[in-house]
């Protein structure tokens, strides 16, 4: 029997002369994929960093957005009781509770982002977690403004055909603030979906 000759020094994919995961640069930093890791790491903070200032914007004008809504259409009792009262109309109540649910959601979700930014850690303790309840609580109060516009909206521009005042005038305003607060939660749920999808990655 023969054997190959010893000490060739080709090892397959271990052994002093391959090439590892992590090497270390000239600069001694760690490489990871021919990137060094350091700069990944500072990379990645800057871009979590941008979406979680954006993600706090979209909030705030969220949380101005169904603010307004609700003001209005709180406001928007006209007849005392009657035809011009927003209690007269279920889908102006539902609007109504939902712009509250929103506003008290954003407020929270803002109070949050400041928290994050200002200290560099989140209420809550595991990133992941986090994470998940920031995706799912823009889905889930997208989702209730989006029906609470697909009840208010109709009604709204029924009323507006027939007759155009000061009530129908004041509920299409609401009805708008509630639309504008829905596309912000939308936007602001697409980078928590990313933010997510990165958490996962991890």
């Amino acid at each position: 029997m023969t054997s190959g000759p010893a000490g060739d020094g080709r090892q397959g994919g271990s052994g002093p002369g391959a090439a590892a995961a992590a090497a270390v640069d000239g600069d001694g930093d760690d490489v990871l994929g021919g990137v060094p890791v350091a700069r990944t790491i500072v990379e990645r903070w800057k871009m979590d960093a941008a979406a979680a200032r954006a993600r706090l914007l979209l909030r705030a004008l969220a949380w101005l957005f169904s603010l307004l809504a609700l003001v209005i259409m709180a406001s928007n009792t006209h007849g005392h009781g009657g035809a011009q009262d927003f209690n007269h109309y279920p889908e102006y109540s539902y609007c109504l509770g939902i712009s509250v649910v929103a506003f008290l959601y954003t407020m929270a979700q803002v109070l949050r982002d400041v928290h994050r930014l200002s200290f560099g850690r989140d209420i809550l303790a595991a990133r992941k977690a986090a994470a998940i309840v920031d995706f799912a609580g823009d889905q889930i109060v997208a989702y209730l403004l989006m029906s609470a516009l697909s009840a208010a909206a109709p009604v709204t521009d029924y009323m507006r055909q027939a007759a155009d005042n000061l009530f129908t005038d004041s509920a299409a305003a609401a009805v708008g603030m509630a639309f504008f607060a829905f596309v912000t939660v939308g936007t602001s749920a697409l980078l928590s979906g990313y933010n997510l999808s990165m958490e996962a990655l991890v």
